[in-house]
């Protein structure tokens, strides 16, 4: 298979399931999504898919809340660090209780490479989310990165003006997203766009996509999705990024039953957004720079 020519960092998003224990209104995923879990059998066939991939690839772990899933900590975790040398990173709510955020970083110690928290203030206090990501740092070790995400929501910038500045005072990256709607952007009023720019600058500066997640566009650009990035969602289904599976396009296989094939280069991307910045960040859209994992990525 060819690879992109610059450096860049082989990336697997596997969203290891579907449910959620929080219900935030402005989750882009319906309510309808947000359940359900793989059998451990369909576990062992995805473990079975990534120990085919080659090289050292990231495996970001997603859900719904990974912590929510009866299997993470117990097999799937630990069959996936027994049976592949991949590092692991992971999005969660950090909500789990303090046993289960020691013992995933015991289990990962050594193979964790980014942890992206997010941190949804409907559902908890900031000092409260602090404390467990703390806790999480400080069972890890040396080595992790830890970045604090948010959703832009309307109503909530002006805390969120507030959670920024208590997220680095405790040595964290706050790096916030933009909120998306069915079909794209919330369109934000102009008041909106004035207290987003208190919160990470200029959106509209060169710089920009190191401070948020601003979900630009790339389309026309080559990316390299589907070949050294993607998406494996808890049925088995694999896809070349998140915006091909919300349009039902750019699939793969299924790990349970058919074989996954990547696809073998680059492709324009067709998509007018693009929702995650992993793809992006991880060096797979030709022209765009990458921000690699052990630089600093915003996950």
């Amino acid at each position: 298979m060819n690879a992109p020519p610059w450096p860049h960092q082989p990336t697997v998003e596997w969203q290891i399931c579907g449910i959620c224990n929080y219900h935030c209104g402005y989750c882009i995923q319906s309510p309808a999504r947000r359940q359900g879990q793989p059998s451990i059998e369909q576990i062992e066939a995805m473990i079975d898919f990534l120990a085919t991939l080659p090289d050292c690839w990231e495996v970001k772990m997603t859900g719904g809340e990974p912590f929510a899933s009866r299997h993470f900590l117990d097999p799937l975790l630990p069959e996936l660090l027994r049976r592949t040398p991949h590092r692991i990173s992971l999005l969660t709510n950090l909500s789990a209780g303090p046993e289960a955020i020691e013992r995933f970083a015991l289990l990962t110690r050594g193979r964790l490479g980014i942890v992206s928290a997010s941190l949804h203030v409907d559902f908890t206090t900031v000092d409260a989310f602090l404390e467990r990501l703390v806790r999480l740092r400080d069972a890890a070790g040396k080595g992790p990165q830890f970045v604090v995400n948010s959703v832009l929501v309307p109503h909530r910038l002006p805390d969120l003006i507030q959670v920024r500045e208590a997220v680095t005072k405790a040595g964290f990256r706050f790096y916030p997203q933009l909120m998306k709607v069915k079909g794209g952007l919330h369109p934000y009023s102009a008041q909106d766009r004035a207290l987003i720019a208190r919160i990470v600058g200029d959106w509209d500066a060169a710089e920009a996509a190191r401070s948020a997640n601003f979900a630009p566009s790339y389309e026309g650009r080559r990316c390299w999705a589907g070949a050294r990035y993607l998406v494996l969602a808890q049925d088995g289904q694999a896809w070349t990024c998140r915006t091909a599976k919300r349009h039902g396009q750019g699939r793969l296989g299924n790990t349970s039953v058919e074989r996954v094939v990547l696809r073998q280069g680059a492709q324009p991307c067709p998509y007018p957004i693009c929702p995650c910045a992993v793809p992006a960040n991880r060096g797979m859209i030709e022209g765009v720079p990458a921000h690699l994992p052990t630089g600093g990525s915003e996950a």
